[in-house]
C-alpha cells in the first residue's frame, strides 16, 4: 500500500493521487475525500461514523428518558371527588370535598339594595297645598259687579299636578246676592251672577278641593 492514497473521479471513475484537487484526466473538482481506491478504508470509515451515530442516539435517548418528569401518587391518598348534591338544610349548603383537604363552604351572595323581585318604588303622591280663586289668570279676594253681570272664574290648585279625590265645590254664602255655577264637569272653571235680590249688598264666594278651601268676598257695585 502507497503512503499517499489514490483517488477515484466521481466523473470518469479513473484513479489519481490523492493530493490533487482536480482530475488529471477530466479536469473534474474533487468533492470532499473523492472516491478512494482502497474500499477497505472506505467502508472501515463508514462502520466508525455509524457507530458514533448509534451512540449518539441511544445517548439522547436515555437523557430524553430520566430528564422526563413523571407523575406520581401519593401512596394511601385516595382519589378527590366533590359530592353531587349538597347537604344540609337550604341556604345553608357545603360543598364537601373527600381527599387531601378540608370541606370548603361557598361564600354568602353579597346582599344588594333591592331584590329583584320587588317592584321599582313608586313617586309620592302631591298632595294639594293650596287653592286659589282667579280671574285673568289673577289671584281674586274681592270684587263688585252691578246686578246680573256674570263673571267667569276658575281655581288655580297648589302644586301643580296635585292628585286628589272628590268634586271641586263652588258655594255662595247668600244666593240672593249672587250665584255660582260651574262651566265644566271637572269645576275647575265657574261662573259667578250678580242678583241682587235681598237687603244684602256682599256675599262670601268658597271653592273646596280635598278640604283645602279659597274664599273671594262678591259684592254689588
Amino acid at each position: 500500500m502507497s503512503i499517499i492514497s489514490e483517488v477515484k473521479c466521481a466523473r470518469c471513475d479513473r484513479k489519481y493521487s490523492g493530493v490533487r484537487s482536480r482530475c488529471p484526466y477530466c479536469g473534474a473538482r474533487r468533492i470532499g475525500s473523492g472516491k478512494y481506491s482502497e474500499e477497505g478504508d472506505n467502508s472501515k470509515g463508514k462502520m466508525i461514523i455509524g457507530v458514533l451515530i448509534m451512540a449518539v442516539l441511544v445517548v439522547a435517548a436515555g437523557v430524553l428518558l430520566f430528564t422526563t418528569p413523571q407523575p406520581e401518587d401519593e401512596p394511601g391518598t385516595p382519589p378527590t371527588t366533590i359530592e353531587d348534591e349538597p347537604t344540609g338544610t337550604p341556604g345553608d349548603e357545603t360543598i364537601s370535598v373527600t381527599g387531601s383537604g378540608p370541606s370548603v363552604e361557598p361564600s354568602p351572595p353579597e346582599e344588594t339594595s333591592e331584590s329583584p323581585s320587588e317592584s321599582p318604588s313608586e313617586p309620592p303622591r302631591l298632595e294639594v297645598e293650596s287653592v286659589f280663586i282667579t280671574y285673568a289668570g289673577l289671584p281674586l279676594v274681592d270684587f263688585s259687579e252691578p246686578i246680573g253681570t256674570p263673571v267667569p272664574l276658575r281655581v288655580r290648585i297648589e302644586p301643580p299636578g296635585a292628585e286628589y279625590d272628590g268634586d271641586i265645590v263652588w258655594s255662595s254664602s247668600n244666593t240672593s246676592v249672587f250665584d255660582v255655577v260651574k262651566d265644566n264637569p271637572e269645576g275647575t272653571a265657574a261662573t259667578v251672577t250678580i242678583i241682587g235680590s235681598g237687603s244684602a249688598r256682599a256675599a262670601t264666594l268658597t271653592v273646596s278641593v280635598a278640604g283645602v278651601e279659597a274664599e273671594c268676598i262678591v259684592r254689588i257695585r
